[in-house]
């Protein structure tokens, strides 16, 4: 099994049923990537061999627990949701034109860029048909996400107009890449588990706040001591001049006359493909308060996240997904 984030789970027969449905989510989702053709087929395998955090098909079983997570639909929704974030990282490492992914190399420098997107492409079908036998409102969320996740990665790539708050558009960003797919997870395990709508819109939003803390928490770990202890490459966003909350923030400090800010800046626009320049930029940036006003707004969006769950009465699921929700940002310290 994958494990997905370090969630104490306290109560015995949710941790077993939780256990049990993602080893059933595993061995299914190994099976929904196969292809008859042998490259399409080592290809397709590539990502899920590198195994993963699982916090997608994680939270749907979460989600379901509100409710009845035996029914089997709950299960195919978790290899959906996987499915398509697995589909999403092909497409990603060539936009971003990443070297590593999940420490495995990154498939468009295995297959190039044209059979990348197309294996992306391949697992997005896949998805499809998984979510076809869900039921039309299924297909219609599904769908929708797929849009988000398609217009999340296009402002990325464009970047804010003059007009745009940088950060603004950061955050909206994430929820669009991010934090959609994540909602989705968590609104089909509530549905999937039989639960009424007032409590299907709670996951909802749960989600989307949980994702957006997530990626800020990412953000983070990719800048600090906790990448290192992750086994996270550290700098990577920064070499590739991919926006992050801290180099963000540094920028607005700079732009309202911090100095230490401005010298960073400088830093960030240069030449940073020597480590060692890496290297001294990446501690600059963990000594200024950007790094803490960074992992304030992480921890910000997984309070808003817990908060959200407080009209559901208690249970051992809800306790999960405050501890959920929290380990996202204990992740950075």
């Amino acid at each position: 099994m994958t494990a997905s984030l370090d969630l104490p789970v306290v109560d015995a027969a949710l941790a077993e049923s939780v256990r049990v449905g993602m080893e059933t989510i595993e061995s299914r989702l190994r099976e929904a990537v196969q292809q008859a053709d042998q490259l399409a087929d080592t290809a397709s395998r590539h990502l899920v061999e590198a195994g993963g955090k699982r916090i997608r098909p994680m939270l749907t079983l979460l989600a379901a627990n509100l409710g009845d997570a035996s029914r089997p639909e709950v299960l195919e929704a978790g290899v959906v949701v996987e499915l398509t974030h697995l589909a999403s990282l092909y497409h990603d490492d060539v936009m971003d034109s990443a070297d590593q992914r999940r420490g495995a190399a990154a498939a468009h420098l295995v297959w190039g860029n044209q059979v990348a997107i197309l294996v992306g492409d391949l697992l997005f079908a896949r998805a499809s048909r998984v979510v076809a036998g869900l039921g039309p409102e299924a297909v219609d969320i599904q769908a929708a996400t797929f849009e988000r996740l398609c217009l999340g990665q296009m402002h990325e790539t464009v970047g804010p107009t003059p007009a745009d708050d940088p950060i603004a558009h950061y955050l909206q960003v994430l929820g669009d890449k991010t934090g959609s797919l994540i909602a989705t997870a968590g609104r089909f395990g509530a549905m999937f588990g039989g639960c009424d709508a007032a409590t299907v819109e709670i996951m909802v939003r749960y989600g989307e706040l949980v994702g957006v803390a997530f990626q800020l928490a990412d953000d983070v770990i990719d800048l600090s001591s906790a990448g290192r202890v992750s086994g996270k490459v550290q700098g990577t966003d920064l070499r590739e001049g991919v926006p992050t909350l801290p180099t963000l923030l540094v920028r607005q400090a700079a732009a309202q006359g911090d100095a230490a800010a401005a010298q960073i800046v400088t830093m960030l626009d240069g030449d940073l493909s020597e480590d060692a320049r890496l290297a001294e930029t990446i501690e600059a940036l963990n000594e200024h308060k950007v790094m803490d006003a960074a992992r304030d707004e992480a921890a910000r969006w997984a309070q808003d996240a817990v908060t959200t769950l407080d009209p559901l009465p208690e249970s051992a699921a809800k306790t999960a997904l405050r501890q959920f929700a929290e380990a996202v940002v204990d992740r950075t310290r």
